[in-house]
């Protein structure tokens, strides 16, 4: 048996898609036996390092071109697959990351669809669809799948409002990875996002920047050894959102050191190493939470919040109204046993949910 995990590749340089793609790989093989063939394809061309196929699944007009002038190449390959598992990155099925993301995303599972190969939306997040156009190419999406499967409530509740009632609620494929020793080498490991850093269209980056300082500065108050972490780290290609050169930046004024880590196992080894970690990337937080250590979440979208409650933790902060106080993160970091004791009720949580998409995966057609 073979599977296509799409939008996710297990070496990607945003490790919250790297925890996607071997988190969906170890999904399915616990759904269908270890010994299943599951190939990736992620943004970027078919010659890059990691991207299974043919083509380029990520450019909308070229593929279209593809699909009119000569389909076999891309038919006979997505015909070699027994099911194509779609990810849309966790958190692209929506149209706030533009409707070209959205539409992008869109056509590859359609055609694997049309010709007759089983699609299921795994395990993310639906929504929100602030656009007409981005509710429309929601709704073909979900038509077309052979199963769905969310994350959390909310997107549940997306799904149904579009027409498609979600066959599995679970949560995110990385507590379907193993667990990892936990040797405590870092006290509080902050993550700062290179993304937030920068004007972008979430958060008053400004604010951000100064809940970010408040925080250096209060934890060094409070007796706190702080490490900082890049958790989308080194050639993502993408500029200022890479958190790799915000952390090298900010390191002569912390106490422990900067990790900026070179793929998903060092980044789990750096997480399951520490007391505490405040991440501002939710990967970075459900990493750490799949590994027993909790995690204050800096959230920036509405992804965050329903997806953490799903496995019972409410440490959640939400930038977005532009008012949060350093003082009330302080304050909660000094709760650090009261977080380690709900932090390990997380795991058994999330261990029923993702048991959840198990069998959902095993019974769909």
């Amino acid at each position: 048996m073979r599977a296509l995990v799409l939008w996710a590749r297990p070496d990607h340089p945003n490790l919250g898609v790297a925890a996607l793609a071997t988190g969906s790989a170890a999904l399915l093989r616990r759904a269908f036996g270890e010994d299943l063939d599951v190939r990736f394809h992620a943004t970027g061309g078919a010659d890059l390092p990691g991207n299974d196929g043919p083509v380029n699944l990520s450019h909308a007009g070229p593929l279209l071109r593809t699909r009119i002038r000569d389909p076999r190449p891309l038919r006979e390959w997505l015909r070699g697959f027994d099911l194509v598992l779609d990810t849309r990155a966790g958190d692209s099925f929506t149209d706030i990351y533009t409707l070209k993301q959205l539409a992008k995303m869109t056509q590859a599972g359609l055609y694997a669809r049309q010709w007759g190969v089983p699609l299921v939306l795994g395990p993310q997040t639906v929504g929100p669809f602030g656009t007409r156009r981005g509710r429309a190419l929601a709704r073909l999406s979900l038509r077309a799948a052979t199963g769905l499967m969310v994350r959390d409530t909310a997107s549940a509740d997306a799904a149904r409002a579009l027409g498609r009632p979600a066959d599995v609620v679970s949560t995110d494929v990385v507590f379907a990875l193993a667990e990892v020793p936990r040797e405590q080498r870092h006290d509080v490991l902050l993550n700062v996002s290179g993304l937030l850093w920068h004007p972008n269209p979430h958060v008053d980056h400004r604010h951000y920047r100064d809940v970010v300082h408040g925080l250096l500065d209060g934890l060094a108050a409070q007796g706190r050894t702080v490490s900082l972490l890049a958790h989308v780290a080194r050639g993502s290609g993408r500029g200022t959102d890479s958190d790799a050169a915000v952390v090298a930046a900010l390191a002569d004024r912390v106490s422990g050191e900067a990790v900026i880590p070179d793929d998903l196992t060092e980044v789990r080894a750096a997480v399951a190493a520490s007391r505490l970690v405040i991440g501002s990337r939710m990967h970075a937080c459900l990493n750490a939470l799949s590994t027993g250590t909790p995690a204050v979440a800096l959230a920036y979208s509405r992804k965050f919040a329903p997806l953490l409650e799903q496995v019972g933790w409410r440490h959640t902060i939400d930038l977005r109204p532009g008012d949060v106080r350093p003082a009330d993160l302080l304050a909660l970091a000094e709760q650090q046993d009261l977080l380690t004791s709900e932090a390990t009720a997380v795991r058994a949580r999330a261990d029923v949910l993702v048991e959840r998409a198990v069998r959902g995966l095993r019974g769909m057609p």
